[in-house]
């Protein structure tokens, strides 16, 4: 089990994750009203334009109205790649009011958090 958050002004984003055997599950959630606004699910495969290249390959649903689709798809996409795992991704993150900033600052500290979750699963 990996837990970890990151916080600035009225931003807040957690990331939890947990193999299941071989898989990886993740729950990437934040903000004033944290949810699930879309789930991505990551298959690593050889690449189509070269096979002794690692690709990988997502299925995303996500609930109307909601913007999560492109994160939770980039993240299973980019770690199922790196780990050679499925790669589960539920997303939610809700900010009342927020602000251009405010969202870039979120997608930062998302990607933070996936590098340090990366770090820690290869070891350091």
């Amino acid at each position: 089990m990996f837990s970890a958050s990151e916080t600035s002004g009225r931003v807040s984003i957690n990331l939890a994750a947990i193999f299941m055997g071989n898989d990886l599950n993740i729950s990437l959630y934040g903000g004033d009203a944290p949810h699930i606004g879309a789930v991505a699910l990551a298959q690593p495969r050889p690449s189509l334009q070269d096979a002794e290249q690692r690709s990988s390959t997502c299925s995303v649903l996500a609930i109307t109205g909601h913007k999560e689709d492109e994160l939770a798809r980039s993240l299973a996409l980019d770690l199922s790649k790196k780990l050679e795992v499925r790669v589960c991704v539920a997303c939610g993150i809700h900010l009342d009011k927020i602000s251009p900033d405010e969202i870039g600052l979120a997608l930062a500290m998302c990607n933070r958090l996936a590098a340090q979750l990366l770090k820690e699963i290869k070891g350091g």
